[in-house]
Parts: C-alpha cells; sequence; structure tokens
C-alpha cells in the first residue's frame, strides 16, 4: 500500500488546495474497496429525530457487549457537505477503521440546506446527544466517554453545539468528553465580507442556503462572536493544503479560544492533505489523521 500511498501524495501535491471532490475521491476509492472490516457490526438507520435525515449509524466492535462492566468510548463523526449535500454512507470508512480500534463509532445524518438552516446543525448534534445518552448502552459504549467530531461543514455543526451554551440541554446532562473540529468554518460574517478574496462565489449557493444571503443574518452564525462555554478538550485541525477560508478560520478560533475563553485546545496542521482528502485517509495505512484522532480519543479516559 506504501507505493499507493506515495502516489496519492504526488497528485494532492499537484491538486494542492483544490475544491475538485470527485478526483479526490477517485484517489482512495481503491485503498477504502479492501478496507479491513472484520469484527464490526453495523447498526444503520437508527432514529434519533422526526425527519427522514435524522438517522445514524452505530459501528460497534466485537468487544462492545452490553451489559459488559467496561464500556467502549464512543467517537461521533459528523460528515462535511458544505451544509447541502453529504451522506454517513460516504464515511463509512471512518466507522470501520475506529470500531477496529476498539471504539464505539456512530455516523449521523442531519438535515440539509435549504430545508435544515441555521441552527438546525447544533440542534441535531444535541438531538443525536440525547440519543446517544439513552441508548449507548445497549451497544456497550460508555455516555460518559462521548467525543463529537465533524468535518467541514460537520465541524461548524460540532463547533455551535458545543461552544454556545445556548444550544445546550442541562448541564447536568451535557457532558461531552472532548471535540474534534476538522477543517471548519466558525465565521460567517467572514466568510460572507471576504467571498473575493476566499474565492467563495456569489451568491454563495452554500452558505447563503443555510445562514441566508442577507449579512443582517450572519452575525448569529458567527460561532467564533458567541462562544460562552466553560472550556473543556478539543482538537482543533485544518490541513497543509486546505481550503483558504478552513486555514484562516481554524487559526481565528484557536486564537479567540485561548485569547479570550481560556481553552488550551490542541492544534493540528495535517501535512500533504487537502480539505478533502484528509477523512478518505483514514482506514489507509496513512495514519496522519486518523492516528492523531484515536490518540486523543484514548487520552479522555
Amino acid at each position: 500500500m506504501t507505493n499507493s500511498l506515495d502516489r496519492i501524495a504526488a497528485r494532492l501535491r499537484q491538486l494542492g488546495p483544490t475544491s475538485d471532490l470527485p478526483a479526490v475521491q477517485a484517489l482512495y476509492q481503491p485503498l477504502l474497496a479492501s478496507q479491513p472490516r472484520e469484527g464490526v457490526t453495523i447498526h444503520p438507520d437508527l432514529p434519533y429525530g422526526g425527519d427522514a435525515r435524522q438517522v445514524l449509524d452505530v459501528y460497534a466492535p466485537q468487544s462492545a457487549v452490553p451489559g459488559r462492566a467496561r464500556k467502549l468510548p464512543v467517537l461521533v463523526h459528523f460528515h462535511g457537505g458544505g451544509f447541502i449535500c453529504g451522506d454517513k454512507s460516504n464515511r463509512a470508512n471512518v466507522g470501520w477503521h475506529f470500531a477496529r480500534q476498539d471504539v464505539l463509532t456512530v455516523l449521523p445524518n442531519y438535515r440539509l440546506a435549504p430545508d435544515g438552516q441555521w441552527p438546525s446543525g447544533p440542534q441535531d448534534v444535541v438531538a443525536v446527544w440525547r440519543w446517544l445518552r439513552a441508548n449507548l448502552r445497549e451497544y456497550g459504549g460508555d455516555p460518559a466517554r462521548i467525543v463529537l467530531m465533524g468535518e467541514s461543514a460537520g465541524a461548524a455543526h460540532v463547533a455551535a453545539a458545543t461552544l454556545m451554551r445556548r444550544f445546550q440541554p442541562a448541564r447536568a446532562d451535557w457532558k461531552p468528553a472532548g471535540a474534534l473540529l476538522m477543517s471548519g468554518p466558525y465565521n460567517a460574517r467572514l466568510e460572507g465580507m471576504a467571498r473575493r478574496q476566499f474565492g467563495i462565489a456569489s451568491p454563495d449557493p452554500r452558505n447563503d442556503a443555510y445562514v441566508g444571503a442577507d449579512p443582517a443574518s450572519w452575525d448569529g452564525a458567527s460561532i467564533v462572536d458567541h462562544v460562552d462555554a466553560a472550556p473543556f478538550p478539543l482538537l482543533i485541525s485544518f490541513a497543509e493544503r486546505d481550503l483558504i477560508q478552513m486555514q484562516v478560520q481554524a487559526g481565528e478560533l484557536f486564537a479567540r479560544l485561548v485569547s479570550r475563553h481560556g481553552f488550551a485546545p490542541d492544534l493540528l496542521m495535517v501535512r500533504e492533505h487537502n480539505h478533502f482528502s484528509q477523512a478518505f485517509s483514514i482506514g489507509t495505512d496513512d495514519d496522519s489523521v486518523s492516528g492523531p484522532i484515536l490518540r486523543f480519543v484514548r487520552a479522555l479516559g
């Protein structure tokens, strides 16, 4: 597999900070088609809400035995898709990989724009959380060791849910062990005002569909301006060849959390990768993304 990864790395260098998702996906399809899947049971399309999109898959390792005293850590991964597309099935590699590492892994879908507009994203994250707290023991997971993770739009949803207290249930019931934010947009006003510099289309088919086209609506969805949660374990990541707006916003969120809110988040720059290749690498011999995630989850208890 090493030669295949070398070829992929060379091609990623050629592509640079691309927005060509199909080209990147095609690079990884041969590797992920042969990804090991033994020892994992999938519980698909479990409803956590009333909308057709509010379903999740649980990837349970063989060591996840209901009733056993030792409960497994839980990783919940919210896919990307620019607020308007994406599906949990596109991240099955995440479920297979981490379940084989003895982590109970949950892949939810969530409502998409334009039907699901701000703040449907963080609301769905919290709805998933409530479902997990009520049902995890049936699958051998530890409700005290839930780590919430999102990539791209999913990272924005997880960031809003964990950093803005107004979305959270009673504090006695809201205690994520930690969160991982991978290449997310956290400042809707910045993206709206810097479209030229970021190379974002105007009108913006993604952000406008989710947060609205009226600048008056951007402030409320700018997560960096509304952080009021107490510090908790957090990892913020971006890719060496990420979309420029994601690099800027990862830095902005990190800086504000440290200088204004007392956080001490881990910060990871994933070398060689771009915005899309990071998650596709999970389940291959390239552990530049999966390794830090696994270490973060295991360090939390």
